[in-house]
């Protein structure tokens, strides 16, 4: 197979062709610093010329030649060489022609993960408040923000509601919003008592309501500090009952949310409902009803108490009353939006297809639900430890957690958290969880990274 040298094609003259003829080599290479062609030949007559690779061309040198054909063959040498690129110090395989390269761009944003208050605990020294890198959690569980920014935690397993403040200097600091230790106790601040309170909601006027689950009762706080128990009765007598106030009864609520209207949402887990605490039309007293739920142990979704669910442990609100339902053991996210017609409301799924793993919208054992101002929503799930957003059309995505346990802060899902079963968002789009086995509160951010 015949093949011509870039530069004798140029001439369009057949004076020499170059052979594959890995027989013969060139009886001497010219021009230090070239590189040798091992793949081909150049034969003319009874005389080899090297074929001699440059950076992006091919130089042709002879080393004897006919001498009828020696003017010829010098200025044909003399044009190529001119036309040879020119060593620029980079390597031999590098063109000497390349385009620049251009700088790096300025970065995007992406979400970043960060530590907003938690250390670690040992032992017995599991409860502090002061400095937010000096604080210490013990298995918080659920998260709430108000319209100032402040955050509210349920710290579960220190039977305490705490809340985390930024000063104008930017200084994080934790205090003891209410409770001290295990107990059932109404009161002020620390003289009041709360047994693993789970959820955590605040409404605009910054009253605190708590799911107090293992007393299950539903729980307020002024914004004075002052704990009072709104719906739920005596704590040995768990069950399902709606009716005024204290005297329905719930089994083990884990999630609360409030609507604009003062209405309270409660992910009534181990009855399987979704429940609804209303203002009382008349007096102070409260009503309690049950929105969603035939407090069966599978899924279904439907009608309003025909829906089933499989452990429910939070609910989010949004502005035109549709409820958002983090259905754990179902792996799905469920919505509750009034019905076109005849009242009562209708039970649909948002995201999630019930499995485990795998499939693009899966989500497993999600445990925290909340929402944007743009009508997006978050959820935490314990089972991979991820934080996944849901647009309002319905797209899934995660934007942090690698799907290890662990702790680590850093960008999307580089980031890791131990099974975090709390979200909340802000006015800004901040995300704040409660990363219950880490023992800390983080913050997510969707910025430039540092």
């Amino acid at each position: 197979m015949e093949r011509w040298g870039p530069a004798l094609r140029e001439s369009k003259k057949s004076l020499i062709r170059i052979h594959e003829n890995r027989s013969q080599k060139p009886d001497v290479v010219l021009g230090k610093g070239y590189n040798v062609n091992q793949d081909a030949w150049c034969r003319s007559g009874e005389r080899h010329l090297a074929c001699v690779e440059t950076n992006g061309g091919y130089c042709i040198f002879m080393e004897a030649i006919m001498k009828k054909f020696a003017g010829i063959l010098i200025l044909l040498i003399v044009g190529t060489l001119i036309s040879c690129p020119k060593p620029t110090g980079g390597s031999p395989s590098e063109s000497a022609t390349s385009p620049p390269v251009d700088p790096p761009g300025p970065k995007s944003k992406t979400w970043v993960v960060s530590t907003l208050a938690g250390t670690d605990i040992t032992g017995d020294d599991h409860f502090n408040d002061g400095p937010a890198a000096e604080a210490k959690f013990k298995n918080p569980t659920a998260v709430a923000v108000d319209s100032s920014g402040n955050v509210y935690v349920a710290d579960r397993d220190n039977f305490r509601i705490r809340k985390i403040t930024t000063s104008e200097e930017g200084v994080v600091s934790v205090s003891t919003l209410a409770g001290r230790n295990r107990g059932d106790l109404d009161g002020t601040g620390t003289a009041a008592q709360f047994n693993q309170p789970w959820g955590v909601a605040v409404d605009s006027s910054g009253n605190v309501y708590v799911a107090d689950t293992n007393i299950h009762r539903i729980r307020k706080i002024t914004p004075e500090g002052r704990v009072t128990t709104i719906a739920g009765g005596p704590i040995d007598r768990p069950g399902f009952a709606d009716g005024d106030g204290t005297e329905a009864r719930f089994r083990q609520p884990q999630g609360v949310a409030v609507d604009s209207s003062g209405n309270v949402y409660v992910a009534d887990t181990y009855n399987n409902r979704i429940r609804k605490i209303a203002p009382a039309t008349t007096g102070e007293g409260v009503i309690v009803s049950t929105l969603a739920g035939d407090g069966t142990y599978d899924y279904r979704d439907g009608a309003g108490t025909s829906a089933q669910f499989k452990y429910p442990t939070d609910v989010a609100v949004d502005a035109s009353g549709n409820v958002y339902v983090a259905d754990w053991n179902g792996h799905r996210i469920r919505k509750i939006t009034p019905a076109p017609t005849g009242g009562g409301v209708i039970v649909s799924t948002l995201a999630g297809n019930g499995f485990v793993g795998g499939p693009p919208r899966s989500i497993y054992r999600p445990a925290g639900v909340a929402l944007d101002a743009e009508g997006n929503v978050y959820v935490a799930a314990t089972g991979y430890g991820k934080i996944y957003k849901i647009t309002s059309t319905g797209v899934l995505s995660t934007i942090a957690g690698s799907g290890t346990a662990g702790l680590r802060d850093g960008v999307g899902t580089e980031a890791q958290f131990r099974a975090p079963p709390g979200v909340a968002v802000d006015s800004s789009g901040n995300i704040y969880i409660a990363d219950q086995y880490n023992h800390r509160i983080r913050k997510i951010e969707y910025k430039v990274p540092d």
